[in-house]
């Protein structure tokens, strides 16, 4: 019951909004075309003081912990690369790429989104959502666990979300209205491995 829920929530936050989206983090020039945030323009230009829209002040603590552990820790490519994760795993779930899931999420998650993709695909059902800006991207909170760092990120963004029945008829959501989203995604890395990436370890709706 555990995992149909966790199931059943990434669907929620991913994929069903209309009712009626180093490799990701690591590397953000790999993902041209990414939106930027406008809280980006106003971020510090060293990451040691987290000050304006980049941090929200709780996370201060947890933010100098990690560059504490991980001088090379760098708060705007952060951002930067999260914001790609961002569009990549919506896409990758959209489009149900279970290898790029796999890639960029954690078992847990992995598997949740791969139960969602299995569902829709048994309904006969596709999505035909775009990701159409990404307005805000800031770190929530910050946490470090002996080596183990997580961070929240609350992304504001506008969605296309469509969805098709085996007909290629539209069953629900509209091509001409993007749909505001408000998400807390969170990300996780070993500061002691070699692996430079942060894998998505947990999702979750924000409150508008």
């Amino acid at each position: 019951m555990i995992a149909l829920f966790v199931g059943l929530r990434l669907y929620a936050v991913l994929g069903q909004r209309t009712g009626h989206e180093q490799r990701p983090l690591t590397r953000p020039e790999a993902t041209p075309g990414v939106e930027a945030a406008p809280a980006k323009a106003d971020a510090p230009a060293t990451a040691a003081e987290p000050t304006g829209l980049a941090f929200d002040q709780g996370a201060a603590a947890g933010v100098r912990a990690i560059i504490a552990a991980d001088p090379g820790f760098d708060v705007a490519r952060f951002l930067e690369g999260a914001q790609g994760a961002y569009r990549m795993v919506l896409e990758a779930f959209w489009k149900g790429d279970r290898e790029e899931l796999a890639y960029l999420s954690a078992p847990q998650v992995r598997d949740a989104f791969e139960a969602a993709i299995a569902a829709r695909e048994a309904a006969g059902q596709t999505l035909d959502n775009r990701l159409v800006a990404i307005e805000r991207a800031s770190i929530d909170a910050a946490r470090l666990d002996g080596k183990d760092a997580e961070i929240e990120v609350r992304f504001d963004a506008f969605v296309v979300a469509v969805t098709r029945n085996a007909e290629g008829e539209v069953v629900a959501g509209s091509l001409s209205d993007a749909i505001p989203t408000n998400d807390i995604w969170t990300f996780r890395r070993d500061l002691k491995s070699q692996d430079p990436n942060w894998l998505l370890v947990e999702t979750d709706e924000a409150g508008a």
